[in-house]
């Protein structure tokens, strides 16, 4: 049933291909993207769809099946293997790491595809498992770019939950001058997440750091401050 469910996925991902959205969405993600050009409500609708049919099976199993669809390299299937991860959140348990850890090293190679995994999945493990908080910090380090922008990514499940907040700052600190822009847009999005719940302190560690700080980040970092900080954040020394 595996091999011919994935199968029956793909001819269905097929009849829904539109050539103007594969052309937008590759001038969006700009990188590291292979597409058919199916919409992503679409291929949610998909995933959902075929979840029903294979969510009687083990974790294991539907694992390999999320294994099959990332090996193919096509966005479409990683969405939706990334969605049936997802769904199984409440059955994660410790071991799950260096799954969740291998799929982010092999499977993903641009921005959308990092944000997708590791806001929902990888972003709900972390948070049921605050143990492995060492180890996304050690991805800070990384030669990897979309390691790096996970390591930040990867605390917003967390941060809209109250929870962890204390790591935010070590992280930034950490990535403060990275010179990725990708990079500096993700610790740039989680601050300013942190923000909505603690702005004062998101105001007073972009100004102790504003000087160095790049500006794309303290863009995102301070975009939902109110105008009086923004004004004060944005102004130069």
């Amino acid at each position: 049933m595996g091999k011919a469910i994935i199968q029956e996925i793909r001819q269905e991902l097929k009849k829904h291909i539109d050539q103007e959205y594969h052309d937008g969405a590759k001038r969006y993600i700009k990188e590291g993207i292979t597409l058919l050009g199916v919409k992503t409500p679409i291929v949610r609708e998909i995933a959902a769809k075929y979840f029903s049919r294979i969510k009687t099976k083990t974790k294991e199993e539907i694992f390999n099946l999320c294994e099959d669809l990332l090996k193919s390299g096509y966005s479409e299937e990683r969405t939706i293997a990334f969605n049936w991860a997802f769904r199984l959140k409440k059955h994660y348990i410790l071991s799950d790491f260096y799954i969740f850890d291998s799929w982010l090293k092999k499977y993903v190679s641009n921005w959308g595809a990092c944000d997708d995994f590791c806001t929902h999945a990888f972003g709900r493990f972390i948070f049921h498992f605050p143990e492995f908080v060492p180890e996304v910090k050690e991805w800070t380090k990384s030669n990897n770019r979309w390691l790096r922008r996970a390591s930040a990514v990867i605390m917003i499940y967390s941060i809209r939950r109250k929870k962890y907040f204390e790591t935010v700052f070590e992280i930034a600190d950490t990535l403060l001058l990275d010179e990725d822009y990708l990079v500096q847009k993700g610790y740039g999005w989680m601050l300013k997440e942190a923000s909505n719940l603690y702005p004062q302190e998101v105001f007073r560690y972009v100004m102790k750091n504003k000087a160095e700080m790049p500006r794309t980040s303290l863009r995102y970092a301070i975009e939902k401050l109110s105008p009086e900080l923004k004004k004060k954040a944005m102004k130069k020394d």
